[in-house]
């Protein structure tokens, strides 16, 4: 494969100011989980603008896509689809800036907003050089990430058919890694996700007269401190897993026991065997100890996406394109990432890299992590998002 001769650096940099422009619109106007209307709107109008084919709406609920055909004779002919989540969180920001969201309690905090507008700046480059491949980008845009099933609704509404997707590419900023670096990890890239309710069910009355009760929360904290031994007791240590309660809910009065207490947590594993055992083991530890104690539990699983596993050629592509971009000393691998990202249920069926790009900056206080409510980025990020993907883009369907 021969060095790509395209001046990638001096066309972003001219596309820049307006890359800002859209990721600082976009964070002004977040929009939660299948509420991305304005976003989706947002992203048609300038998909139609570049002069994208075949543009859907609605897709998935709220998703949207185009396609961008090659005219050139130079590669497979394949079909490569490059996706980026739009969704917000249920967060209050509190950055002081120009650019602060406009929609109280919702915000951009985990970087989607320079995920579209990264996919956007890509798009524009790929259309500029549709003469040097001949295969088609599906260009895709989520909604839902956020543990809302967007990228199952997707696959439900067709967004891996017509055409048919050969391999599909996404990348995520990342804030605990430097601006300008690149981790690309071939195999599994970040774990799988399964959340659960478990609804203890026992008998209320008299905060005074407890021995005429079943005390759903005595239940429920025997089996939070039960759970937890599920990992640190029967796992094998050396591939990780994680069990975490994140609420427990129960009752409204200091002096009454109530019926019912709600307890809502999380698994995260490397493999899929591993959060089926975790999920079959968890509830049997749960049945047991509410039925010890005279209670009982229902159990909901969801908010699940299975472990993201890239393709080891495809992340070879990726690595070998950024390499060239930006030196081996800006490229790694990285680290298994805890974190979890529903991207995995596309590259289910279909072969595929997901990787990172540093968005921290200490020197101008770029520092706060995803999901706090004082997220933010150094957007020169962004230019080496969209180098990133464009160039692998190209690589992989000249090859």
């Amino acid at each position: 494969m021969t060095s790509d001769s395209f001046d990638y650096r001096a066309t972003i940099d001219e596309m820049m100011p307006g890359v800002i422009a859209d990721r600082r619109h976009l964070h002004q106007h977040p929009e939660l989980a299948f509420q991305e209307f304005e976003t989706a709107a947002f992203i048609a109008e300038r998909l139609d603008a570049l002069g994208l084919e075949d543009i859907k709406t609605g897709v998935g609920k709220t998703g949207v896509t185009g396609l961008i055909r090659g005219t050139g004779t130079s590669g497979s002919g394949k079909v490569l689809m490059l996706r980026a989540d739009m969704d917000a969180l249920p967060i209050l920001e509190e950055n002081e800036v120009d650019y602060v969201s406009q929609n109280p309690g919702v915000m951009h905090a985990c970087g989607h907003d320079s995920h579209v507008s990264m996919l956007l700046g890509t798009t524009k480059v790929l259309m500029d050089r549709r003469g040097d491949f001949d295969g088609t980008v599906k260009i895709l845009f989520q909604p839902a990430e956020e543990g809302g099933g967007g990228a199952t609704a997707m696959r439900a509404d067709g967004a891996l058919e017509h055409p048919t997707v050969d391999a599909a590419m996404g990348l995520h900023i990342w804030q605990d890694v430097p601006c300008g670096d690149v981790w690309v990890r071939p195999g599994t890239a970040m774990v799988g996700v399964t959340g659960f309710t478990i609804t203890v069910y026992g008998t209320g009355g008299h905060g005074a007269r407890p021995a005429k009760c079943i005390d759903p929360i005595v239940v429920g904290s025997s089996i939070v401190s039960a759970a937890l031994t599920l990992v640190s007791r029967e796992r094998d240590p050396i591939t990780p897993e994680v069990v975490s309660f994140g609420s427990f809910k129960a009752g409204n009065a200091f002096n009454v026991i109530p019926d019912t207490a709600v307890l809502l947590g999380t698994i995260r594993s490397v493999t899929k065997a591993q959060g089926e055992a975790v999920k079959q083991r968890l509830q049997a530890l749960a049945e047991g100890v509410a039925s010890s104690m005279g209670a009982r539990v229902e159990f909901e699983f969801g908010g699940a996406a299975p472990p993201l596993i890239n393709d080891p050629e495809i992340a070879e592509i990726v690595r070998a394109a950024t390499t060239e971009a930006f030196g081996p000393e800006r490229v790694s691998e990285g680290n298994l990432m805890s974190v979890s990202e529903d991207f995995g249920e596309f590259l289910d069926p279909v072969p595929g890299c997901y990787f990172f790009v540093g968005s921290r900056n200490e020197d101008k206080g770029f520092v706060y992590g995803h999901h706090h409510p004082k997220f933010d980025i150094d957007e020169e990020a962004m230019a080496t998002g969209i180098e990133a993907m464009a160039r692998s883009a190209i690589r992989y369907l000249q090859n």
